[in-house]
């Protein structure tokens, strides 16, 4: 039998040696991660502080940026203490801290989408009923369940990991996520196995079935209605759909680097690849939406220009 324990702290292998590299990758991040919170923290503010943004779709836009926010401030530091550090380690506490920020950004940011895509299928679908079913209470119920869901779900999925005894504390990656640990544990994970798989379910699958569910429904309006028809549909579901498409890339990669062997792909290769479902969305949501919604773009132009 093996014999297990439970470790302080986790070593993450992924990282190299880059010798003076290391401070033009540090600068590269810092930048990353500078430009992802001004961007996210003015558009956030330019829609809390204008009542003409307050609109449902600005306020599920709001609380997608704040979770763009919540997901690169828990991995952008980190990175940068690793970079520079000659001993790559994480304490075990920390470690599971981010397993739960990590999965917790991913299953609220799947949610996000979702009810954004049930938005803009009342807007499009059932224009003249549009207010009276998209209320104000049923705004704040639907951003709580996306952000409560996940938590809970996130909550119970880090509790169980944590308590698993483990026979070895390398994780092949630049940051803790579940499987990684999940793998090194000495005895049955089936329960483990059998909660991710519900995880999977709740905060993915459920999401991309009424994104489906709800295009199918627009596509339909779009094709047997008149040409200002489609192009409404076009300009305010086009960000949405980029948007899915680039996270759902994301985290497609990160879910196949982690269950299958990729050890014929070059260390520079994984590492971008896990990185690029965290980095790229938090860049990539504030651009979309800040340069293709007028009202969006009208005000932080105005706003920029008399501050200068």
């Amino acid at each position: 039998m093996m014999n297990s324990t439970q470790f302080l702290y986790f070593t993450l292998s992924a990282y190299f040696d880059t010798g003076a590299l290391k401070y033009l990758f540090f600068m590269v991040i810092l930048s990353l991660y500078m430009s992802i919170f001004c961007t996210n923290v003015l558009l956030i503010v330019v829609i809390c502080m204008n009542r003409s943004l307050h609109e449902p779709m600005y306020l599920f836009l709001c609380s997608l940026f704040v979770n763009e926010l919540f997901g690169s401030t828990w991995l952008f530091p980190f990175l940068l203490v690793q970079i520079l550090s000659d001993i790559h380690t994480v304490s075990a506490p920390l470690c599971f801290l981010q397993i739960f920020f990590l999965y917790c950004y991913g299953g609220v940011e799947f949610c996000n989408l979702a009810i954004m895509s049930y938005d803009r299928y009342l807007a499009i679908c059932f224009p003249l009923q549009y207010n009276t079913r998209m209320t104000f209470n049923k705004i704040t119920v639907l951003i709580a369940v996306t952000w409560l869901l996940p938590l809970l779900l996130c909550v119970v999925m880090t509790c169980l990991s944590s308590s698993l005894q483990l026979c070895g504390n390398v994780i092949n990656k630049v940051y803790c996520d579940n499987y990684s640990v999940t793998k090194l544990a000495c005895y049955d994970t089936t329960v483990n196995n059998i909660y991710g798989l519900v995880v999977i379910a709740l905060s993915i699958f459920c999401p991309l079935t009424l994104i489906v569910y709800t295009y199918t429904k627009i596509f339909r309006v779009c094709f047997s209605g008149c040409k200002q028809t489609r192009h409404k549909a076009v300009s305010t579901c086009t960000p949405h759909l980029a948007s899915l498409l680039n996270f759902s890339c994301g985290a497609c990669f990160e879910l196949i680097q982690s269950r299958f062997n990729m050890n014929n792909l070059s260390n520079t290769l994984r590492i971008l690849l896990s990185l690029y479902w965290l980095t790229c969305q938090p860049l990539f949501n504030p651009l979309m939406y800040g340069l293709n919604m007028s009202k969006i773009r009208i005000i932080c132009k105005n706003l920029v220009f008399a501050k200068m």
